[in-house]
């Protein structure tokens, strides 16, 4: 109940521009969020590398509907991609389609709008020995999203890769698909709200599938991301690679900002490969919502640190 709650609550258009515009809402978020600018995402950066972890950077925006939102949000990405090289952070970027204008006047236009915007930005990552992670949202951009992703890796190989969702039916064939092409991946459970026609409905169903998806992935010669926090299926993978002979180094975990930095610390400590997912930007209601329905524990630890320095 809580799961759909928060799921529900992340598309309420008039408590989202409350909680956005309020400075009780930004100081909540701040757990999550690394700040508002692109300047305090990079310091988050350097600290985290500091710490032997690495980061991916997310302007936080989606479902633009303006190309000037488009076209605004793809600068921020090229600012960041500058930044990273000027300071040499072991850092790389991670972006959504519906932020660069997928959206936008219709299928004729906004995914080619999309596609040159998002083969701008790989194509800058290609000349500064970047990567850009075209993020998953809901299922109905998934095959749009594979589909961009081959046909930009294809162009720049090693440069762009996507994420699958355990909880997809589907999501087994889309990764032989895509390691038949090289390409990488990042596997998460799954934040949308879909129907039992296409996604395990059950929890303990996405966790089988999960678990066995990531053993293929760190199998594989393609370096892969496993995103997760949960520990018993960390604990199960760790036990795998070292049965299997798999280098620690062969994959990374991939988990949020704010959320579990313990295991993450442990983790780095333990020779396993880590990068944080870092997002930044006023426009985090969305991703904080599906946070919260993705663990609604977070909330309690919310509650019990509000008022904490």
């Amino acid at each position: 109940m809580l799961r759909s709650f928060f799921i529900g609550l992340s598309t309420n258009r008039a408590f989202r521009a409350f909680a956005e515009r309020s400075a009780i809402g930004r100081r909540v978020s701040l757990r999550f969020v690394a700040g508002m600018t692109v300047e305090e995402a990079i310091d988050a950066a350097a600290q985290l590398n500091a710490e032997g972890i690495d980061v991916s950077l997310d302007s936080l925006g989606e479902s633009v509907l303006q190309v000037s939102q488009a076209e605004a949000s793809a600068a921020v990405y090229h600012r960041l991609l500058d930044a990273i090289e000027a300071r040499k952070l072991r850092a790389n970027v991670s972006v959504k389609l519906t932020q660069v204008g997928m959206d936008i006047g219709g299928p004729a236009s906004g995914p080619a709008l999309a596609e040159r915007i998002v083969g701008e930005m790989v194509e800058h990552a290609a000349r500064t020995g970047n990567f850009v992670r075209i993020d998953m949202e809901g299922a109905e951009y998934t095959e749009p999203t594979l589909a961009l992703t081959e046909r930009l890796h294809h162009r720049y190989p090693g440069t762009v890769g996507t994420v699958l969702q355990a909880y997809l039916l589907r999501t087994e064939q889309d990764v032989e698909r895509l390691f038949a092409q090289g390409i990488r991946i990042r596997l998460c459970k799954g934040a949308y709200k879909e129907p039992a026609e296409i996604a395990f409905p059950a929890k303990s169903d996405v966790d089988l599938n999960y678990c066995k998806l990531m053993k293929r992935l760190v199998s594989s010669p393609v370096f892969c991301g496993i995103a997760t926090h949960d520990e018993a299926i960390i604990s199960q993978l760790c036990n795998y690679v070292a049965e299997h002979g798999i280098a620690k180094r062969a994959f990374e975990f991939q988990m949020l900002y704010g959320v579990r930095r313990d295991l993450q610390r442990r983790l780095a400590a333990d020779g396993f490969g880590v990068r944080v997912y870092v997002p930044f930007g006023a426009e985090w209601y969305p991703y904080f919502m599906r946070r919260l329905a993705e663990r609604p524990a977070n909330v309690l630890f919310l509650a019990r640190n509000f008022f904490r320095n």
